[in-house]
C-alpha cells in the first residue's frame, strides 16, 4: 500500500489545541518525542441514555492523519507566538522539526457501523509520543461528532421502522458547513435513507431528496397555481408541501395536480406535512388520497422530529411513510456532545519495554485502563452477541471472566470470539482497504437493531487487565 494520501482537505497541523503544541515542544526538549506510546480514544458514557453507540468517522480520521503537515506559513505563524515575557513561545529547532513532520505511527480501529460500549476504544494509536499527542484534538473532533450523529440516526431509524424511509434535512441547522457535511455522512451511515444535503450527495454518493418550501407557494397568487407550476417544472419528482395555508385543502389541491400529472404520464409521489397535529392531518390526508385513487402517494412528515416523536406518531396510528428529520438529528439536540476522551495507556521505557499508564480520579468512571487494549466480542451459535471483554494484548490472550468494580461474571459457553480493533495503518502506511460508506451503513443497519433487542449484554475487563489495574492503582496511590 502507498503512504496515506489526502482526499480533498488541506493541511491539518494547526487543527489542535495550543496545549498539544506546548506539550510537544516539551517532549522535544526532554528528548521524549520519539518515545513509543499507546493512546486510546473512547467514551465513558453512552449517548442519549442508551447502553452503546455506533462507531463512525474512520475515513475522516485517515484524512486528518494524511493532512498532519505544517506548512511554511504555519510554522511562521507559530514562530510569531509569544510567551508571557514577550519572547517567542516556540523554539526554532522545534519549529523546524514540525515542518518535516508527517504521521508515521500505527492506527487500529473498530469498523464503522459497529456497536461500541463505554470504555471500549474506537481507536488505538501507537506512535511516537509527539505525533500521538498532536493528533488528539483532531481525532476527537471527528470521532466524537460522527459517532454521536450516527448513533442518533440509528435510534431514529429504529423508531421509524424498516418499512419507513428516514431523510436527513439538517444542513441549515448544523454547526457550520463542515459540520453539516459530517452530520449528513454520519446520519446516512447510521441508517438514514437519504439527505437534502447536495454537497454530501456529491462527495459521499448519498441519495439526495427534497421538495419545495413554503416560499414557493407564497410566490404565486394561490396554492393551486403554485402546485401546477411545480408539477410543470418537476413532473417526475413531484411531492407537494400542503400546509402553507390550509392543510387538508392543500391535499385536495395536490390531488387535483396528481390527476393532471397522470394525464401526462407521471404521478403524484406524495405530499409533505410540516406543521400542526401530524397524526390527525396524516390520517385525513390518507383518506383523501386513497379515496381519489392515490394509494401509493406517500405522506412525508417533518417539523422537529426525533426518535421520541416518531415513536409517538407511529403508536398513534399516523400513516406516515417518510420522515424528514433535521435539527434534532444534525445537531443531536438533546445531547450535543459525546464526551469521548483520548488517554495515554502505555509508553516505552529506555530499554524498549512497555510500561502501563493509568489516569486516577476520585470519580470511578474517569479512571482509565492501562495497556495495549483490545475489544473481544463473544457470540453464540446463532451469531448473537453474548458479551464484550476489554483486555490488554501485552498480557496475552485473556480468560473468559469479566470483571468490574461491582461484579464478576463468567462468560460461559460461546461459539465464536472476535477482536474488533483492526490494523489500519502501520508506520503511516495503509494496510487495510478503507471500507465504503454503503458497507459501513449496512453494518449499522444490521448491528444496531440486533444489540437493541438484547435483554442483556455483559461487558467489562478481563481478569488479567482488572488485576493489573488494581495493582497499578495501589502503586500510584502509595
Amino acid at each position: 500500500m502507498t503512504h496515506l494520501q489526502k482526499i480533498y482537505r488541506p493541511d491539518f497541523g494547526l487543527l489542535t489545541d495550543l496545549y498539544q503544541l506546548t506539550m510537544a515542544q516539551g517532549y522535544y526538549e526532554q528528548g521524549l518525542h520519539r518515545r513509543k506510546s499507546i493512546f486510546h480514544l473512547f467514551f465513558r458514557k453512552a449517548p442519549f441514555g442508551g447502553e452503546f453507540a455506533v462507531s463512525a468517522g474512520l475515513p475522516l480520521v485517515l484524512d486528518l492523519l494524511a493532512g498532519l503537515r505544517f506548512s511554511a506559513d504555519d510554522v511562521q505563524y507559530l514562530g510569531r507566538q509569544k510567551g508571557a515575557d514577550g519572547k517567542p513561545l516556540f523554539t526554532e529547532p522545534f519549529l523546524n522539526y514540525l515542518q518535516r513532520l508527517q504521521f508515521s505511527g500505527d492506527l487500529f480501529a473498530i469498523p464503522e457501523g459497529e456497536v461500541v460500549y463505554p470504555h471500549e476504544p474506537l481507536l488505538r494509536v501507537e506512535a511516537n509520543l509527539l505525533e500521538a499527542q498532536l493528533i488528539e484534538t483532531a481525532l476527537l473532533t471527528v470521532m466524537n461528532f460522527s459517532t454521536l450523529i450516527a448513533t442518533k440516526a440509528a435510534r431514529i431509524k429504529a423508531a421509524a421502522g424498516p418499512e419507513s424511509r428516514v431523510l436527513e434535512f439538517g444542513l441549515r441547522r448544523a454547526q457550520g458547513i463542515d459540520g453539516g457535511l459530517t452530520a449528513s455522512r454520519a446520519a446516512y451511515l447510521g441508517g438514514c435513507d437519504g439527505s437534502s444535503n447536495v454537497w454530501a450527495g456529491r462527495y459521499y454518493n448519498i441519495p439526495i431528496a427534497g421538495t419545495h418550501a413554503h416560499s414557493w407557494v407564497m410566490v404565486f397568487p394561490d396554492e393551486i397555481t403554485a402546485f401546477e407550476a411545480y408539477a410543470q417544472a418537476l413532473p417526475n419528482n413531484c411531492t407537494l408541501l400542503v400546509d402553507t395555508y390550509d392543510t387538508l385543502e392543500g391535499v385536495k389541491n395536490a390531488i387535483q395536480i396528481g390527476q393532471q400529472l397522470r394525464q401526462r404520464g407521471h404521478d403524484l409521489l406524495g405530499i409533505r406535512l410540516d406543521s400542526g397535529d401530524l397524526t390527525a392531518l396524516a390520517k385525513g390526508a390518507r383518506e383523501l388520497l386513497d379515496a381519489a385513487g392515490f394509494e401509493e402517494s406517500r405522506i412525508v412528515a417533518s417539523n422537529d422530529l426525533d426518535e421520541y416523536r416518531i415513536q409517538a406518531l407511529r403508536e398513534s396510528g399516523a400513516p406516515i411513510s417518510v420522515w424528514g428529520v433535521g435539527t434534532r438529528l444534525a445537531t443531536a439536540k438533546d445531547q450535543p456532545a459525546l464526551g469521548g476522551v483520548y488517554k495515554l495507556a502505555a509508553i516505552e521505557n529506555e530499554a524498549g519495554e512497555w510500561e502501563p499508564r493509568m489516569k486516577l480520579s476520585e470519580q470511578l468512571i474517569k479512571i482509565s485502563n492501562p495497556g495495549r487494549l483490545q475489544v473481544r466480542r463473544y457470540f453464540d451459535q446463532e451469531g448473537q452477541p453474548l458479551a464484550s471483554q476489554l483486555y490488554d494484548e501485552l498480557q496475552g490472550s485473556p480468560t473468559t471472566s469479566l470483571l468490574s468494580e461491582t461484579a464478576a461474571i463468567e462468560i460461559g459457553k460461546y461459539h465464536e470470539q472476535r477482536d474488533l480493533l483492526q490494523p489500519i495503518l502501520r508506520a503511516g502506511e495503509l494496510v487495510a482497504e478503507v471500507e465504503s460508506l454503503p458497507a459501513a451503513r449496512e453494518r449499522a443497519l444490521r448491528e444496531y437493531p440486533r444489540y437493541r433487542q438484547l435483554t442483556s449484554h455483559q461487558y467489562g475487563l478481563s481478569q488479567e487487565l482488572y488485576s493489573q489495574k488494581l495493582a497499578l492503582r495501589e502503586v500510584l496511590q502509595a
